[in-house]
């Protein structure tokens, strides 16, 4: 085989190969990060309808429980080939870009039965985006409507989380005494407190 046509197939196998990972992981960090607005306000009963029975739940106090989902996925090593080295380049784009994590903790924070907000942890960025390896927890949220649900606001980033609204008053605020402030004393009089009538 002629040495240029060789070469031409080995660029052409490389371009390739880098093209189809650059598209893994930004859908499912985008999935990710929609489902931090959509799952806004979603009871308990729809949470774990889409989303599964928690992995572990600790109540931390009468209005808020956290929900903790624990999932992984599985990481497929490339085919080496003798006329493509597969293998080397994705180590290659790995090493630079990261993306390698396999391993979601996602922490639901409910508030008197509703999800208040939604947290990503663990060595789950891919190698486009953040957080997606944790797709493979609320997607289910996210493909099929749940009738307690919220909508979007704007465009959902692949590579950062969508900020809580700072403007939205607490889901818990402390309790205040609501007793009414004690009224005066009668004085056996109320001519003090009543305006002269004119005659």
């Amino acid at each position: 085989m002629n040495m240029s046509v060789v070469v031409s197939v080995m660029r052409v196998g490389a371009l390739s190969t880098l093209l189809g990972l650059s598209g893994c992981g930004y859908y499912a960090s985008r999935i990710a990060h929609k489902a931090q607005q959509t799952m806004i306000g979603m009871t308990e009963e729809d949470m774990q309808a889409c989303a599964g029975i928690p992995t572990k739940t600790q109540k931390v106090n009468d209005h808020v429980t956290i929900a903790e989902y624990q999932r992984g996925r599985n990481i497929e090593t490339s085919s080496g080939s003798t006329l493509i080295p597969v293998e080397p380049i994705v180590n290659i784009v790995k090493d630079i870009g990261g993306g390698a994590g396999n391993s979601c903790v996602a922490d639901f924070r409910l508030v008197d039965g509703k999800v208040h907000d939604v947290y990503y942890s663990g060595d789950n960025d891919m190698l486009v985006g953040t957080d997606g390896v944790c797709s493979t927890i609320i997607r289910g949220c996210v493909r099929r409507s749940v009738p307690t649900e919220s909508s979007t606001k704007g465009w959902v980033s692949a590579f950062r989380q969508p900020q809580p609204d700072t403007t939205a008053t607490p889901a818990v605020t402390a309790p205040t005494d609501t007793t009414p402030a004690a009224t005066p004393a009668a004085t056996g009089s109320t001519a003090a407190s009543v305006a002269p009538q004119k005659k």
